[in-house]
């Protein structure tokens, strides 16, 4: 018998990973996406959770590409318009 290691994720156990530290990424990732959605809920409070924690996650997701648009380099958001982008 084969034992296999996994990796459960604190703030989504469901998720199971066979690296370390894709585990923490995916946390580190969720724990963005949360205070995100806190800082939107308090931007827009007619915003309702679902909502919230969709956009929460998808910014969370590309934060390397808003960080860049953020940085004077806004065409980096183009990206993120073009097909099969998880856009």
């Amino acid at each position: 018998m084969a034992v296999e290691v996994v990796y459960r994720s604190s703030r989504d156990p469901e998720r199971l990973f066979m690296d370390k530290a894709e585990a923490d990424r995916h946390d580190k990732m969720l724990e963005l996406a949360e205070l995100l959605t806190e800082v939107l809920h308090k931007a827009v409070p007619s915003l309702n959770e679902q909502q919230g924690e969709e956009v929460g996650i998808y910014l969370a997701k590309h934060r390397d590409l808003l960080a860049k648009a953020f940085k004077s380099q806004p065409e980096a958001l183009r990206e993120l318009l073009e097909p099969g982008s998880g856009a």
